[in-house]
């Protein structure tokens, strides 16, 4: 009798057949060798990613939001415009209307006596402005005749030529349909102007409107949107929204203690000069020369200078002096001094704000750069970590406050060394 022998069990050993020989090797669906395997792979990659159709799903959807969003920004975009303005103008007015609102008042009576105040103040500068204006489109149409006349026979006496007024009124209107042209166009203007009258007048209503809703409603609507925003984003929205008022209120707030300054020094000087509306003039260059940074006191002082030059050339020439060391004045010593805790930025700074706003935006766009752009730089200084700078020639260090104070104090300290 044999012992019958046991051999150990191979996992990778194939199941026997059910007649006693070898199953191949795959079982019922066939063998499954390298070739068939390749064939498997190859199958795999033909096929498309799952991710794909989603991912061509989400792209179309981004395509058809965008063009969605452009055609609706396109539509929208005046209202979009008087929104911009009349938040930055809330901005403006709420430190007023906070400080009226802690001494007891209601903030919407708060917001309506400051409209009344600022909307009093516009009207003055306007109607003064304004007569300005009229008078001299007046004189103007007085003189014209006298002016085309001079301008005539410096012509005649220059080319040559026989040129009366009487020639080229015949010139113009000999035919009937020219004239009718002539009316028919002004009709157009008049009635375009017209619209353009009554278009303005509801976007500044419009503006109003929300400024007023923005600067009574403020805390709410800060409330509402921080309920939106978990607890550590609503500071940082809080904090910005400080800043922007802060930052929005101090420039208008300093520019227009500027202007009242640039005023009264130019009303004294068209004062000494015998100037005709020197008020409506002082008015004009400042308010001019502060809201347009740089080269505003520059272009203001072009409508005096023109006035001054109608009655005495060396008139102009004094008005121009005048108005270049104001300028300087201005730069050095009265404009450190009163934005130094208001809105710090520098005047290059602040003139490439100004052509970048108006290039995006338009007028609305140079009215907001500054104030938008100090509020970002205060902003951006808060958060961004500033190191020492190492003394080199080409970065020596700024000048200290006390007008060397800080130099001294460091030559004595080395010295006592």
């Amino acid at each position: 009798m044999t012992a019958s022998r046991t051999t150990p069990h191979d996992p990778t050993a194939e199941p026997p057949a059910p007649d006693g020989g070898t199953a191949a090797p795959g079982g019922p669906d066939g063998p499954v060798g390298p070739e068939a395997r390749v064939a498997a792979g190859a199958y795999d990659r033909d096929r498309m990613p799952r991710w794909l159709p989603r991912a061509i799903l989400m792209v179309f959807a981004a395509l058809v939001g965008f063009i969605l969003l452009r055609w609706a920004f396109g539509h929208l975009r005046g209202f979009l415009t008087d929104l911009l303005i009349a938040f930055f103008l809330s901005l403006a007015i709420e430190p007023a209307v906070d400080r009226l609102a802690r001494r007891g008042m209601r903030r919407g009576l708060a917001t309506g006596l400051v409209f009344v105040v600022v909307l009093l103040a516009m009207a003055a500068v306007l109607a003064a402005i304004g007569s300005l204006m009229v008078d001299q489109v007046a004189t103007l149409a007085r003189d014209l005749p006298d002016h085309i006349q001079s301008l005539l026979d410096w012509i005649n006496g220059r080319f040559h030529t026989d040129l009366t007024i009487e020639k080229i009124q015949g010139g113009l209107f000999k035919d009937s349909d020219t004239v009718q042209g002539y009316a028919e166009t002004v009709a157009d203007n008049a009635l375009g102007f017209g619209a353009a009258v009554v278009g303005g007048l509801f976007e500044l209503f419009t503006i109003g409107l929300f400024t007023f809703y923005f600067a009574a409603e403020g805390p709410r609507v800060r409330r509402a949107l921080c309920s939106l925003l978990p607890p550590g984003k609503q500071a940082e929205v809080l904090r910005a929204w400080d800043i922007a008022i802060d930052k929005t209120g101090g420039y208008l707030y300093s520019r227009a203690l500027m202007a009242l300054v640039s005023a009264v020094a130019h009303y004294v000087l068209f004062l000494v000069l015998g100037l005709d509306y020197a008020i409506a003039l002082a008015l004009w260059v400042g308010l001019v020369s502060q809201f347009i940074p740089t080269v505003g006191t520059y272009l203001a002082a072009a409508l005096p200078a023109l006035v001054a030059l109608t009655k005495d050339p060396v008139d102009a020439l004094w008005v121009i002096a005048f108005a270049t060391a104001y300028q300087q004045f201005e730069n050095y010593l009265l404009h450190p001094r009163i934005t130094s805790r208001t809105v710090d930025i520098h005047p290059a700074v602040a003139f490439g704000s100004v052509i970048a706003g108006a290039a995006l935006l338009g007028p609305t766009g140079a009215l907001v750069a500054i104030p938008a752009t100090a509020t970002g730089q205060a902003f951006f200084s808060t958060y961004v970590r500033r190191y020492e700078v190492t003394e080199h020639r080409l970065a020596p260090p700024a000048p200290s406050p006390d007008g060397g104070g800080q130099r001294k104090r460091r030559y004595f300290q080395n010295w006592n060394r």
